[in-house]
């Protein structure tokens, strides 16, 4: 006999044998609402704890309130990782595979093994009998096991799982529960010696283990640019049409560990988020010599909307904001000589050429740091500095970093020039735009969030900074010139809102090296300090109340129109429709996939079964990476060389529109189909879609705009 005889066996006699009306009106009941029989004993507990209410207690309140908090975290971690571990081993549940199954309740298509009610009840039960074991008396003590037992059996019963189901799920969750109880005594234990680190670490794994699951499960497609960069990163190259050749390795790297998927892609976001709150916490602390301020600045790079986003979202946003802060990091240790030894200077600065030159091959605006440090050496005491060969090796030093993307430009008729000339609107020459720069301004606030946006200015101001000391010279020079220049350039024409990002990453620094130091708490009368306390929570709490629904825009039901992450959304969907359509045509011949648009080629490319080369053929559209890659007739002509097929093609348009003219010419005949997507009843977007038969050969217009 196997195993799996003896599982099955064993499940028939827990499902037929012992049967009887009692646990038939019971089992359903305890399998669905289970989890209301543990209230009595939390009621208890807490009772109990706030019965022995003193510091001197060994079970006071505050035992009692963290014995539940960590079993609800037990609780989230086991859900989730069990069903993880699920779609792994793909097991059929009983009532779906086997004959002759007493079913008792509904049988869902989600697999079998580990149960997912045994993992969490029993990772429940193990953590509260960790916190409650000396303090309970047996029956209490040993009640989460009973229940957690009773109700893994009644998974058995109801003929939705197999013994080893729960058997194998009351195991997991106990070493979910020992994970969990081992993290809360390490983190107990260093927090008496270094709480606010120990805060800092364990804020920063809660939202990395949340942002893990998210991108996950979440709502959100890739981002037509993230399908685009790893586009990129299926071609490696020295640079690219737009950017930098970074984004494109780093998702290369991703890609190459966890496979082609979302998670693939985006968990670098994660890591890149996770390494700039610590280099921001490094900085602050460097500079205000106040670790609690330090914590507080790099928590607030968390959940501030703008740089929260780019901790799921992984575009050239993620490594540049982490390049910047490095680089900031660097420069301030190595102009501040009260830090620095003659010989370790030396290093710094070349270290520091290196991160400004990885910041300026993931994008092009860490320029601005040249600037921005030239204005704060001429500006203050450190001034000397520039009579040094040392600032100029660095410069030297990232542009060798940097040589790739130039190397890369000249081989390549300058183009990335010329479509950053096209971005800043220079060939429009001077032009006011009230609009634009209203626009700007307006989206500068939303992603800060307003009472954020408007104390960092005055802390910026406060501090004097034209006459006071280094720090404030740092902070200054590293803000406002860039968030100035952009506030002048939205006037000229339109600014994207996350152009001047980095010019907040110091006015973080300096909002909480305001108003959390000692002295500005010491100021003032108590209502004084009442309203100071009452503003400063209600925008950290605003900051965060957008940066939630912005992660879950259905909270407040936001309508696509108005909802940023509706572009995200729908990808999968035009994916699944293409792939039907090139499965129903792909015994005609060979097949191109191709749009006019580079953000719909790239997301076919990837949401596609089998994720096929896609092309982007230019329809009067300005220049894209695709017009430097193989084109349509070359990959023909291949073809028809090689293997003397038919070559077909499915065309998407954006909307619904008529098969372009031009377009129509190369094909014998065509057939369109349009497709709505829609998200929880909201429209999204329509496309078309165009079965095209006979490639005959497309008319390449060369772009004329940049």
């Amino acid at each position: 006999m196997n195993l799996f005889d003896l599982d099955k066996k064993l499940f028939f006699l827990i499902n037929h044998g012992t049967a009887n009306v009692i646990f038939d009106i019971f089992m359903p009941v305890l399998t669905s609402r289970g989890y209301l029989l543990l209230l009595p004993y939390l009621i208890y507990i807490v009772w109990k704890g706030f019965k022995n209410n003193s510091r001197d207690a060994d079970f006071n309140f505050k035992t009692a309130l963290g014995a539940i908090i960590v079993s609800f975290c037990s609780f989230l971690l086991s859900d989730w990782l069990a069903h993880e571990i699920k779609h792994v081993i793909a097991r059929e549940r009983p009532c779906n595979f086997l004959d002759g199954v007493r079913l008792l309740i509904g049988c869902t298509k989600s697999y079998s093994m580990p149960s997912n009610h045994a993992s969490n009840f029993f990772a429940v039960a193990f953590t509260l009998f960790y916190f409650t074991r000396k303090h309970l008396f047996a029956i209490w003590r040993f009640y989460p096991f009973m229940l957690a037992v009773f109700i893994a059996f009644s998974r058995v019963y109801v003929g939705v799982h197999y013994p080893s189901d729960v058997i194998t799920g009351a195991l997991f969750g106990g070493a979910i529960s020992f994970l969990l109880i081992y993290s809360y005594k390490y983190a107990a234990t260093a927090y008496k010696t270094q709480p606010h680190t120990t805060i800092l670490v364990v804020v920063l794994t809660a939202i990395s283990i949340f942002r893990i699951y998210y991108i996950l499960h979440g709502p959100l497609d890739l981002s037509p640019d993230e399908a685009h960069y790893w586009e990129w990163s299926r071609r490696l190259d020295l640079s690219y049409y737009s950017k930098g050749p970074i984004i494109a390795y780093l998702i290369y790297i991703g890609t190459s560990i966890f496979g082609d998927t979302v998670f693939g892609i985006r968990i670098m976001a994660v890591i890149f988020s996770v390494l700039s709150s610590i280099y921001m916490f490094k900085l602050t602390n460097l500079i205000c010599k106040d670790v609690s301020i330090a914590v507080y600045s790099a928590v607030l790079l968390q959940i501030i909307p703008l740089f929260s986003t780019f901790g799921v979202i992984f575009t050239i946003d993620s490594p540049f904001i982490f390049f910047w802060i490095l680089s900031l990091f660097l420069f301030y240790r190595t102009v501040n000589s009260e830090l620095q030894t003659p010989n370790s200077k030396l290093t710094t600065w070349l270290l520091l050429g290196i991160s400004i030159g990885l910041g300026l091959l993931t994008k092009y605006l860490m320029a601005f740091f040249y600037l921005c440090a030239f204005l704060f050496l001429l500006l203050s005491e450190k001034r000397h500095l520039l009579k040094t060969i040392k600032p100029y090796a660095a410069v030297l030093v990232s542009l060798a970093v940097f040589s790739p993307v130039i190397i890369w430009n000249i081989q390549h008729d300058w183009v990335t020039m010329k479509h950053t000339a096209g971005q800043t609107h220079i060939y429009q020459g001077i032009q006011i735009s009230l609009k634009s720069f209203f626009e700007f301004l307006g989206s500068q606030i939303g992603i800060i969030t307003p009472i954020i946006f408007g104390m960092i200015f005055y802390a910026l101001f406060k501090s004097k900074p034209l006459t006071s000391g280094l720090q404030s010279k740092f902070l200054f020079y590293f803000s406002v010139p860039v968030i100035a220049f952009f506030l002048l350039k939205a006037v000229q024409g339109k600014v994207q809102a996350n152009w001047a990002m980095m010019g907040y990453i110091t006015g973080i620094i300096a909002f909480s090296g305001y108003f959390f130091s000692k002295d500005y708490w010491t100021q003032g009368t108590r209502q004084g300090i009442k309203t100071k306390k009452i503003l400063i929570l209600t925008g950290i709490g605003l900051a965060l109340l957008i940066t939630i629904i912005s992660h879950y825009p259905s909270i407040i039901k936001l309508q696509p129109k108005l909802d940023p992450s509706a572009r995200l959304k729908g990808w999968n969907t035009l994916g699944a429709e293409v792939s039907r359509i090139y499965d129903s045509i792909s015994n005609r011949g060979d097949i191109l996939i191709f749009s006019d648009s580079y953000q719909v080629s790239s997301e076919m490319a990837f949401y596609v079964k089998g994720k096929p080369k896609t092309y982007c053929i230019n329809l009067g559209r300005r220049m894209n990476q695709y017009d430097l890659w193989q084109d349509m007739n070359d990959y023909a002509i291949k073809i028809q060389q090689g293997r003397g097929e038919n070559i077909n093609g499915i065309f998407v348009k954006t909307g619904n529109a008529e098969m372009p003219p031009e377009l129509s010419k190369s094909f014998d005949g065509f057939e369109k189909r349009t497709l709505k997507v829609y998200d929880k009843g909201y429209f999204l977007r329509e496309y078309s879609i165009f079965i095209c038969y006979n490639f005959r050969g497309l008319n390449i217009q060369k772009p004329e705009t940049f």
